[in-house]
């Protein structure tokens, strides 16, 4: 089963000084900073996922990447743009979620099969209109009208997109979009989809859906599935407890963000391992949290005193890290600062924070950012240190896919 990375231009910088919180001075991003597949062996996925709407924006307005970066993407393609190492595929969708308010999808499958060849994709997922819903026993019939008109709009795009890339002799391999709001309106979309002539088959608008709703939807796609032929893509979707189950259902390969963004948007499961997870320790920047800059132009915290205690933090970890510094004497430098910045916080994490710091996970990492960074990938704290973390938590994920044999 394949893996792929959902792009967000998610890069970390190989020069940044963890010491003094800084960048280099003539740091370019797209030049020097590195992807996922570049600072961790093997890489973490086997191939990335890159929405039009992240590229070239949509109805919510303009994407994440800026006007020069969109410009290169297209002038080099997906493969030299990111630097994918031999073997790793490129898959384009439109990014559905970003329009998903809208009466139509605000593409057209020329516009669409523009942006997958010239792009230089090696596969591309039909247009679809995301179905927020889930009626397991409702007919087409007795559905909301916008359900049914929604998966009606995807399965004709569907369809045009497959005869743009015959009409064109596009090298993209097409994946056809299905949606529904039930086992049998998916299973249905499937059939009209392998009747089309699709092989690959991307099911969207799973995200919300519990596991054992998402089991009966390919339990019913398996009773019309083409098992010669058919492959199906989870998009948005990992549940590895669940990857056997679905696997033997027609699943090939699924996307998700879902272990990479708990390392900054999880409260508690923040750096992975394949026993459990962990807290990330908290240690923000006094000139970038918004409660202490408060409290300290209220005049009820001293700045001088807060920077104090905030390098004493980080100096207690790091020397605690380094085997240095007892646990108690680090927990204390933590309480000392973190108490200025949110007691009530300081309650709620004490006893994860200390767990975290006992159990030294790092120091239990064969991935080359946990040797590298150590104690450092555990403290949460600014946006190169989270990604890196993110980028830990999927080199666990993908050690968890090899033990099941989907690598």
């Amino acid at each position: 089963m394949k893996f792929y990375f959902p792009d967000s231009q998610d890069q970390v910088s190989p020069s940044y000084d963890f010491l003094n919180d800084e960048y280099p001075d003539f740091r370019v991003r797209q030049r020097d900073d590195r992807y996922a597949h570049q600072v961790v062996t093997p890489a973490p996925y086997k191939g990335i996922l890159v929405s039009k709407a992240i590229v070239d924006g949509s109805v919510k307005g303009a994407g994440k990447y800026t006007a020069p970066q969109r410009q290169r993407l297209y002038r080099l393609g997906v493969r030299d743009f990111f630097r994918l190492p031999e073997g790793m595929d490129s898959l384009g969708d439109c990014g559905a979620f970003n329009y998903v308010d809208e009466k139509i999808p605000p593409y057209s499958v020329e516009e669409v099969l523009d942006f997958y060849e010239e792009c230089q994709f090696d596969e591309g997922v039909s247009i679809d209109h995301v179905i927020f819903g889930y009626q397991p026993e409702a007919t087409d019939a007795e559905v909301d009208p916008a359900w049914a008109e929604r998966r009606r709009i995807s399965l004709r795009l569907a369809e045009e997109f497959l005869a743009g890339i015959e009409d064109r002799k596009s090298k993209v391999i097409p994946f056809g979009a299905a949606q529904g709001w039930s086992p049998a309106s998916y299973a249905d979309s499937v059939a009209q989809l392998q009747d089309m002539g699709y092989k690959r088959i991307a099911l969207g608008g799973m995200v919300p859906l519990k596991t054992h709703e998402i089991m009966a939807c390919l339990d019913k796609i398996e009773e019309i599935r083409d098992k010669g032929n058919t492959k199906l893509h989870l998009l948005g979707i990992t549940r590895i407890g669940s990857m056997e189950e679905f696997s033997k259902r027609g699943v090939a390969s699924f996307d998700s963000t879902s272990a990479f963004r708990q390392a900054f948007m999880d409260e508690r499961n923040n750096f992975h391992t394949a026993e459990e997870t962990y807290t990330a320790v908290r240690v923000p920047q006094v000139d970038g949290n918004p409660t202490l800059k408060r409290q300290i132009l209220a005049g009820v915290v001293s700045q001088s005193a807060a920077i104090k205690a905030e390098r004493e933090c980080l100096h207690a970890l790091r020397a605690y890290g380094n085997d240095q510094l007892e646990l108690t004497e680090a927990m204390a430098a933590l309480e000392t600062y973190l108490t200025l910045v949110d007691e009530k916080k300081w309650a709620k994490y004490h006893d994860k924070y200390k767990k975290t710091l006992a159990d030294r996970p790092w120091n239990h990492c064969s991935c080359l950012l946990c040797k590298d960074l150590g104690v450092e990938i555990v403290i949460f704290r600014g946006t190169e240190r989270n990604k890196r973390r993110g980028f830990h938590n999927m080199t666990v994920l993908q050690a968890k896919m090899s033990q099941l044999n989907f690598t």
